[in-house]
Parts: C-alpha cells; structure tokens; sequence
C-alpha cells in the first residue's frame, strides 16, 4: 500500500539550504543593497503601529494639561515673563556680538555664517539594544529630512541621523562608538576628533599628544570642519586628562553637554547649503514646528589672530551610520 504522506527532504537537507539562503540574502543586502526599498515600504506600513503606540502618551500629556491647577498656570505664566525678559535682553547683546563678530570675521575672510533652518522633532522611541544608542524621531523623509543631517537639542549636538524613513528617522547619538565629530577647544581653537565613549554620557579624544594644551574643564565645541556639523555648537567638557610617558597619546575623557537619558524635543538643522537646495517639506509643520531661532547660544570664542596647529588625529575612524 502507497503510504497517503510521502516522506520529504531530510531535517539536515533543509536547515543546510535555510542557512544558505540566509547567508545569501544578507550578502546581496550587505554589498548590493537590494532589499533597500523593502526595508523601506516595511518601515512605512509599520510607521502607524509606532504612532498608534505613542498616542497613550500624548493623550495623558494633553490630559494633564487640561488638569492644571489655575494656580499653577499663573505661576508658570509669570515665571515665562520673566524668563523672556532675560532672553530679550540677551538677544539685544547677541546681536552686537554677532555684529562684531562677522566684522571681525570679515577682516579675517573667514566664510562663516550661520543661516540655518530648524525644525522641532519629537522622541517617539529608544533603540533597547545595550550596544547601539539610537532613538526614533516623527519626522520623515516627507519633512525634507535626509540620512547625515544633524540634530542638536537646548543644550547642544546630540546627533545625527542615520536612517530616514516616509514619516519618522533614526538618530544616531553622539555617545555611539561609532559615531565621531570634530571638535574645538574654546579657549585655544585647538581642534581634535571626539568619539563616542558608549556609556555614562561619555566622549572620548583620542589620539591627541600628550603636550597638547587641553586641561580639565575645557569646553569642547562642534569646529564645522568635514561639513557634517554646524559650527560652534556646545559637545562636551573635559574631566580627565592624563598621559604615560610609555604611551604616545593621552587619555583624555569628556562628558557630553546633552542628557541622553533626557531626551524629548529634538531640533533637526538644515546648514545653509542644504537651505537653498533643499525642497519644502510635503506636510505643513503645525505653529510649533516652524523655523525656529537657536535655543543654544553658540559658545565660540572671541575670533583673535593667533594659529594654533590642529591636532589630526591618526585614526581613520568616520562617521557611518548602522541600519
């Protein structure tokens, strides 16, 4: 009698052509990137999960804004009042430095100038891989964002973007391993590549002499240098240098200026040549999400005429972002 199941391919046949088959999708991925597209619709179709997940949230924010105490309003209203006293008057001695600034620049011949579009971007997400620090973002390629572009928040850069999908993005934060920017001292202009140290907000300058002038409490600031980062833009401050006279390199450590476990509001900056190339975005932003002036004021020291040697590092460590 002819059995009614007929036996099929061995246990070991089919795993073997499952890991061949594995293998050779994530080669053609890797070196051809053929299921970029793919990867792509997938991110779109899974894009209203991620907004219907982060709706609970939004609805207790509104929730406990309608609950507000009257009191409670009116104290915040006249602490704003006050805050925005400050600010304006700041804003009055900004624009005489800024004045100064570009006079003297332009004695220098110096092309720097700082016309940049912003745009407010919220945290939706946390990428919970211990070895990756990445968060998503509600803005997508529809808002004109683009993979490189940097991100910075009130208290300084925080990142750039490493995948851009139709209706949200992936930042990577500048504490990532493989994440690298280059920086200057503000007291000096000494200029150095920091990378991230992957833990406890921590940046770390590598490959820099140890008779280099940088002391503990320096402030680090994005230089602008490779196009990637807008210029003078707050990064890190420095907690330890120390050096072995049987090492060529100190080991210099920094604490990054942004709370990376604090992160809610994000700014997406366009530079200025990506501001005169770059198309309006598709969805009208809400009065929020408008251009926005700088929330940091830019901590670059007073232009002077001394050269200070950069110091290159040997590393060929670049940016790059994981998919």
């Amino acid at each position: 009698m002819k059995p009614i199941f007929g036996r099929g391919p061995s246990l070991q046949l089919r795993l073997f052509l499952a890991i061949l088959l594995s293998a050779s999708l994530m080669l053609a991925d890797s070196r051809l990137g053929a299921f970029a597209n793919i990867r792509y619709l997938l991110n779109s179709a899974v894009a209203p999960l991620q907004y219907a997940a982060n709706l609970p949230r939004e609805m207790l924010d509104v929730l406990r804004g309608q609950f507000s105490s009257h009191q409670r309003l009116l104290t915040e209203n006249k602490a704003l009042k006050r805050d925005l006293l400050v600010m304006k008057s700041n804003v009055l001695l900004l624009d005489q430095l800024q004045q100064e600034n570009q006079r003297l620049r332009s004695l220098l011949g110096s092309p720097f100038v700082r016309d940049e579009r912003k745009m407010v971007a919220e945290v939706m997400a946390v990428d919970s891989d211990p070895y990756s620090y990445q968060v998503m973002i509600n803005k997508g390629r529809v808002d004109g964002v683009y993979e490189g572009q940097p991100v910075i928040n009130d208290k300084g850069i925080v990142g750039q973007v490493s995948y851009v999908g139709a209706h949200n993005s992936r930042v990577l934060l500048l504490i990532d391993p493989t994440n690298a920017i280059p920086v200057q001292v503000v007291r000096n202009d000494i200029r150095v590549i920091a990378t991230g140290g992957g833990r406890n907000h921590q940046i770390l300058l590598e490959h820099v002499p140890s008779s280099t002038d940088i002391k503990k409490g320096d402030l680090l600031v994005s230089s602008g240098l490779g196009g990637r980062y807008p210029e003078g833009y707050p990064v890190a401050r420095v907690t330890s240098f120390s050096f072995d006279n049987k090492r060529p390199f100190a080991q210099i450590t920094a604490k990054a200026t942004v709370q990376f476990d604090r992160l809610r509001y994000l700014l997406l900056v366009w530079p200025t040549d990506r501001v005169k190339m770059s198309p309006k975005p598709a969805v009208t932003e809400a009065a929020p999400a408008t251009v926005v002036e700088p929330l940091v004021a830019p901590a670059v020291a007073p232009v002077t005429t001394t050269t200070t040697a950069p110091v290159v590092p040997a590393s060929n460590k670049v940016n790059h972002a994981n998919q």
